[in-house]
């Protein structure tokens, strides 16, 4: 590269170093949540377009942000607090003079406002898809949540709740109790509830009031009706990831504090560590100090904001690039289809085209018929130019001069930005994008992108994508498909259910099936694409076998497009297509089907695609996620494969998992998810996902995912049992889902750098072992997991180190000084997403007098576990999460576990066998009456 090659990024990164002195806030205002000066700034609460509108709903959000803000200041040790909120104000609602949006977007809220209900009604929760110390996904709230005040008493105060809630959402700790085993057994063998902190008090309660906990336990089982309810004084401070409603907790568990034996998540996620130090390790806390002095923060400051008209201008590259590798007409293709099938009615529309100038081919133009739609479409670009240069900045200008002359300004508005690359110069706008209030969405073609083209899509809260020059290729329909409506109404939403092309040989076809479920229906459209010549002969035939033919497909010659609209609604079931290639030569061939929602009852089934990482640097891993479901419940057993397109190399296909193992950490949360490191090239990667899902599996959650504050049954309060109103449950209707269904969507792109031009050695280490999992067994300890790969969570690890400890935090930090223990008997690893077992004697390793941790005895020890996988060429995962288990316990008094959300039902697991259970059933029972009595002469209640 010589040295005029360096000039334009080097001036660029110096212009953005230089607007980052100048004026931050410009650059904070696609960004998200910023920290500053110890407080918050960007929160975006977003109010679903199906809420009803309720002149107490916004006071209530911000009374409960408020009380927030405080409540978080002194959790914190006065370290953060909200200063600045926007509520997103839905365009169902009358205006009310409040402010226009800029670039804000319902898909990129923080917290979401819906009437959406789980199936515990009004839940909280949180979307977790990453690991501990990670930020979630969004807030979500009901807005009977947010109206109803008697549900404060369950849950506490609104205020309470949020700072639950946001810890999980901005630092990544979990829930410190366990719905499924809100009951544990010590290292004394003793029953202990699970909580955080320990010293939080309260009683067993039977059916007819207060009792003894033996007064629960019938021959190992804990009897129907039992429950345990806790004092509504308490002493005890922590936890907010516990229970946030006593008036006592202010605090989360520390070291101090920390109850390491409870069966939670935060243990199972963090590795046993307390919610505060995960707090106090984020990116927050690193680069905040306390405030001074002992007063309080400033109030939260809130602006209301407000959709106005949708205005969008498509910004398009006319550059003699463009005529490489049938870029023009492919854009032509997307851009027809965005403007007849994606785009909304009632939403303006301009067109500019750009090379080295920017020049205005439409200016702005309501969409309220098709014949709107058609006079756009004339407007597109039907030819390139001479020139190669380009200049985005240019296209930029005049899409704003477009823009600006409905409102006097851009604040709200949309630009698709499509071009070749190869501009250097796009710093040199990037002040005048970030201050116009418009969203970016920019679509990268070929490979000479540029590295400021994506930021002009990331300050700006825009998505980007890439696509290849590949004939058979659909990604740039697939792009424009994708961009987001920015008002969460999903009813209103284009639902995409197929995206293929393929390049078919002469006299072939090609032929598919496509499913359209009773979800969707409205307004579906079958879209076929070819590249020379004439049209394929095209052949589809509905589920009752209804037939149509080419002659029934609106045809456009010039742009080589076939579009066939149903009327009404689809019928459901399986379609199939088929595509005769008639020509005397290749052809590629593709297929684009959408519909919209056939019932404002039903939310149609949805698939949302992101990566974590969207600009890697060799080897580190790209981690994909998509998250199906329908409405806010997870869609589990559905098949989804991830499609990811280089620059030059072929496609890779990938299914993603939701088996919480590798990268997926919580299993049937309806997020699917894998490691992608199979990188071809550098440069620009295109992801797409298809999900398809069969009727003959039981798919729909029976609960919301997420981490959620917990739901008080009750309380004890001057020694008297009060129990809260029972919480809401909301059965779910299902609607017979006969033939399953078919979804698609783009995610996006992703650039990696730094890859070998060679092959690379073996740099890629089994996955970590997240789901490590230890249960005493007789006298031995069993492990299960699931097997890791040779590389990430693909192929077959070569084997594993098992290692234990009496003491935690030797574990935790001096893994490789830990207790190894012998694992000859166990075989190889097996594949990767495999379920392993093995059983070992601690005894082996804990009957030495060395082996005995400060303060425990015989009696009442536990062990700590984990493991690691080693590949062929000696390549060490990370450490798992650490299990831990209970030895020695006398086999006089077999604990159990309970289940369901602190009210105790059923038979629960006991740790001992069965066996063991059976043959001291008598001397437990005849010990558990003695007790019983020598309890009632005392007349007390035991506290655990």
């Amino acid at each position: 590269m010589t040295r005029r090659d360096n000039v334009g990024p080097v001036c660029s990164l110096k212009f953005v170093t230089l607007l980052v002195a100048l004026v931050p806030d410009l650059l904070f205002l696609g960004a998200g949540v910023q920290l500053q000066d110890n407080g918050y700034d960007g929160l975006l609460i977003a109010i679903n377009p199906q809420v009803s509108e309720d002149q107490n709903l916004i006071p209530n959000i911000k009374e409960m942000i408020t009380e927030a803000s405080f409540y978080l200041f002194n959790a914190t040790k006065r370290r953060v607090f909200f200063r600045k909120i926007k509520i997103l104000i839905p365009t169902t609602w009358k205006a009310n003079n409040y402010s226009k949006v800029k670039q804000e977007l319902y898909e990129k809220a923080n917290v979401i406002v819906t009437d959406w209900y789980g199936a515990h009604g009004d839940d909280p929760y949180t979307l977790q898809y990453r690991g501990c110390g990670k930020e979630g996904k969004y807030i979500h709230f009901t807005s009977n949540f947010l109206l109803n005040d008697d549900l404060t008493a369950g849950y506490g105060p609104r205020g309470r709740v949020f700072v639950h809630e946001w810890a999980h959402l901005r630092w990544g700790v979990f829930d410190e109790y366990n719905s499924e085993k809100p009951f544990y057994i010590n290292g004394q063998n003793q029953i202990k509830v699970t909580r955080c902190s320990s010293d939080i008090t309260g009683i067993f309660v039977c059916e007819k009031g207060p009792c003894p906990q033996e007064n629960c336990i019938i021959s190992k089982l804990f009897k129907e009706g039992c429950m345990f309810i806790y004092n509504s004084t308490q002493n005890a401070t922590a936890s907010i990831m516990f229970m946030q409603s006593l008036s006592s907790v202010v605090e989360f568990c520390d070291a101090r504090t920390h109850n390491q034996e409870a069966p939670n998540l935060q243990n199972q996620m963090c590795s046993l560590r307390s919610a505060w130090d995960v707090i106090t390790d984020s990116a927050d806390f690193n680069h905040s100090f306390p405030m001074n002095g002992t007063g309080l923060p400033p109030p939260p400051v809130f602006s209301l904001i407000q959709a106005g008209d949708k205005v969008v201008c498509l910004v398009l590259d006319v550059s003699s690039k463009m005529e490489e590798a049938d870029r023009l007409l492919r854009l032509q293709q997307a851009a027809e289809f965005y403007l007849m099938q994606i785009v909304e009615i009632h939403t303006f529309v301009g067109i500019v085209s750009f090379n080295s100038k920017g020049e205005i081919r439409a200016q702005l133009h309501q969409i309220n018929s098709d014949d709107d739609r058609k006079l756009l479409v004339s407007h597109l670009p039907s030819t390139v130019s001479a020139e190669a240069q380009t200049s985005v900045c240019s296209g930029l200008k005049k899409g704003f001069e477009v823009v600006e002359k409905l409102n006097g300004k851009a604040h709200g508005s949309v630009m698709i930005l499509v071009t070749s690359g190869g501009d250097e110069h796009i710093g040199n706008c990037l002040l005048t994008v970030l201050s116009s209030g418009s969203t970016i969405h920019s679509i990268a073609l070929g490979s000479s992108v540029v590295k400021n083209l994506e930021e002009l899509s990331h300050h700006t809260g825009g998505v980007k994508f890439f696509v290849p020059d590949k004939s058979n290729s659909n990604s740039m329909i697939d792009a424009f498909s994708r961009i987001p409506s920015g008002t969460g109404d999903i009813f209103q939403q284009r639902i995409q259910l197929e995206s293929t092309g393929e390049n078919v040989k002469p006299h072939h076809q090609l032929k598919n099936t496509v499913t359209v479920d009773n979800s969707v229906g409205n307004d579906t459209t079958f879209l076929v694409t070819w590249q020379t010549s004439g049209p394929p002969e095209i052949a589809l035939v509905d589920p009752n076998g209804r037939k149509y033919y080419t002659s029934d497909f609106i045809t456009n010659p010039a742009l080589r497009t076939a579009r066939l609209c149903i009327p009404g609604t689809a019928e459901p079931g399986l379609w199939t297509y088929t595509l005769n290639n008639t020509h005397h030569s290749l052809q590629a061939l593709k297929v684009t089907v959408t519909s919209r929602a056939s019932s404002s009852a039903m939310p149609p089934a949805t698939v949302e695609v992101f990566v974590e990482r969207d600009s890697p640097q060799f080897p580190h891993p790209v981690m994909i996620y998509a998250n199906v479901r329908k409405g806010i419940y997870p869609i589990l057993n559905a098949t989804v494969t991830a499609t990811i397109e280089p620059e030059t190399a072929d496609p890779v296909v990938l299914k993603l998992f939701d088996d919480g193992a590798g990268a997926d950490i919580i299993k049937n949360d309806g997020i699917y998810s894998r490691y992608f490191f199979s990188f071809a090239v550098n440069g620009s990667y295109s992801l797409k996902v298809h999900v398809s899902y069969s009727s003959s599996k039981s798919g729909l959650a029976h609960s919301v995912p997420g981490n959620r504050a917990i739901y008080v049954p009750g309380y004890i309060a001057n020694g008297n049992i009060q129990m809260n109103a029972p919480r809401k449950s909301v059965g779910r209707h299902e609607e017979e889902q006969k033939w399953g269904f078919s979804r698609v969507s783009s995610g996006g792109s992703f650039s990696v750098l730094g890859v070998p031009a060679d092959p690379p050695p073996d740099v890629f280490p089994p996955c970590k072992i997240i789901d490590l999992e230890a249960v005493k067994v007789e006298e031995e300890v069993t492990l299960s997991w699931t097997a890791p790969g040779e590389d990430y969570d693909q192929g077959q690890a070569n084997s594993y180190e098992i290692r234990m400890s009496q003491s935690l935090q030797k574990i935790q930090d001096d893994f490789n000084n830990a207790i190894l223990v012998n694992i000859s008997k166990l075989l190889s690893p097996q594949q990767a997403g495999t379920k392993e077992i093995f059983t070992f004697s601690p005894k082996l390793f804990t009957n030495g007098p060395d082996h005995q941790p400060d303060g425990e005895t015989q009696e009442s020890h536990r062990i700590y576990v984990a493991i690691r996988a080693i590949d062929k060429n000696s390549l060490k995962s990370a450490v798992s999460n650490i299990a831990q288990v209970s030895l020695f316990i006398p086999p006089n008094s077999a604990p159990v576990l309970a289940r369901d959300h602190l009210i105790l039902k059923g038979v629960l697991t006991a740790v001992s066998s069965i066996g063991i259970i059976c043959l001291t059933i008598a001397v437990t029972d005849y010990i558990l009456n003695r007790k019983k009595r020598a309890d009632k002469k005392e007349n007390g209640t035991k506290l655990i």
